[in-house]
């Protein structure tokens, strides 16, 4: 007899677990996802080309907060947790909703890794807004400076066509377009293709791997959230990084904690900019979990391309996105590069938010007096730049991955944040790789 499923989760790994593992096996029978943090995906389905010949109508997505009527009018035995970034205790209360609503729990490990039958080397993260970015850049720039064909795959952020996003490839600005990236994609795809390299996301992750091997000497995975790695290897290294400005996230958040224990390596980021007895905490959870690992210690230096629109002004700091909604940071590099260059004062941009920013402010109230860089829409990035633009100011700090004014419109003087990962003494991403 079937066993019936839920699947819980944010458009990634939850799409993940289902087309490794239960997509052909008639072993079980998955009734619904449910879905939440990526506005617009709930009320939708996974579609029939997608799920495989044992589900030809696809497989309705259902808000999150409907689990328990799911869970019971369909009389589903199992559901499975399928998404990052979150502290132990909020898994293991979705655990205690779900078993007291008669289904059991569980969250998948290895048997959702595809086999790549390349070398690879995954960089993930304790939690959002680590620094995994620009540390994927550091191994790339490695692995190329040695002569190999590096191919890199990102954690998925399939907020669109799910049929259009199977398999996508990014090797030129145009294909930012072609594929109708949100802000959030392009911040993650756009560094690898200006660097001169290609990267690979999508949705079905075994056929993108299929498709990434025929170009690669070596695979890169670029983890997203603090999410484990989609992939395995023969030949593989694991790259955790941890941010001491969170000290104790790295122990405290799923998955980020398993990300620990399958370290090879733990870059400790932010080294320049967190205090002291932080950053020893970090060192001791790492040595206490993973005490095999190497350490490499790292900043985030900052380059603003216009310091003197900061310099005594009131300025509108743009964060990261996801780093301030559900990474949790109260700050980000726009404050820091604020602070270093002396603004005058950082400007509330929630008396002049507008729609979907207005709204974001509404479920997210820790984000205080910081503006995230939502793009998810054509609607959110319009109401953003309105935001901005309302915003009475005296200059705007960006300090997101991708230059925020070629994508919308700023009426005030506007300087861009850029940020790139710097060891700290040895080891060396470069001598962690010297054997690949």
């Amino acid at each position: 007899m079937k066993r019936k499923v839920i699947i819980m989760g944010a458009a990634g790994r939850d799409f993940h677990n289902f087309n490794v593992y239960f997509r052909d096996n008639d072993s079980y029978e998955v009734v619904a996802f449910t879905a939440t943090q990526i506005p617009g995906i709930d009320d939708k389905k996974y579609p029939a080309e997608l799920a495989g010949s044992l589900y030809p109508n696809g497989i309705a997505i259902h808000p999150e907060a409907d689990i328990v009527e799911l869970i019971k009018n369909n009389n589903v035995d199992l559901v499975v947790f399928a998404y990052s970034d979150q502290p132990h205790e909020v898994v293991m209360n979705k655990g205690a909703i779900v078993n007291a609503a008669g289904a059991d729990f569980t969250m998948m490990g290895a048997n959702t890794m595809v086999k790549t039958t390349k070398p690879l080397v995954t960089i993930c993260a304790a939690r959002t807004g680590c620094g995994k970015s620009q540390t994927t850049r550091a191994v790339v720039k490695a692995l190329k400076a040695k002569g190999l064909k590096v191919v890199s795959i990102r954690h998925p952020m399939p907020y669109g066509d799910l049929v259009a996003q199977k398999v996508q490839r990014f090797a030129e600005l145009a294909d930012l377009e072609k594929h109708k990236c949100t802000i959030e994609e392009m911040e993650e795809y756009e560094p690898h293709i200006r660097m001169g390299s290609v990267i690979y996301a999508g949705v079905d992750y075994e056929a993108i791997v299929r498709e990434a091997e025929k170009e690669a000497d070596v695979i890169v995975w670029d983890g997203g959230n603090n999410d484990i790695p989609f992939y395995t290897s023969d030949k593989k290294l694991n790259i955790t990084v941890v941010d001491p400005h969170r000290a104790g996230d790295e122990i405290s958040y799923y998955p980020g904690e398993t990300n620990l224990y399958l370290s090879d390596v733990v870059v400790i980021n932010k080294i320049d900019s967190a205090d002291l007895e932080d950053i020893q905490e970090v060192r001791e959870n790492v040595r206490s979990r993973n005490p095999k690992a190497i350490i490499i210690e790292a900043a985030s230096p900052l380059f603003v391309d216009k310091p003197e629109l900061i310099l005594g002004k009131n300025v509108l700091v743009v964060e990261d996105g996801p780093t301030l909604t559900h990474g949790e940071m109260a700050y980000g590099a726009g404050v820091i590069a604020a602070e270093k260059y002396g603004c005058a004062g950082m400007v509330d941009p929630r008396p002049w938010a507008v729609g979907e920013i207005a709204e974001t402010f509404e479920n997210y109230p820790e984000i205080g007096i910081l503006l995230p860089a939502m793009g998810y829409s054509a609607q959110q990035i319009k109401d953003m730049e309105t935001t901005i633009n309302n915003t009475e100011c005296d200059s705007v700090v960006i300090a997101t991955p991708i230059d925020l004014r070629r994508l919308v419109t700023i009426n005030k003087p506007a300087c861009q944040v850029n940020y790139e990962l710097q060891e700290i003494g040895l080891p060396t991403i470069a001598d962690v790789l010297k054997d690949f």
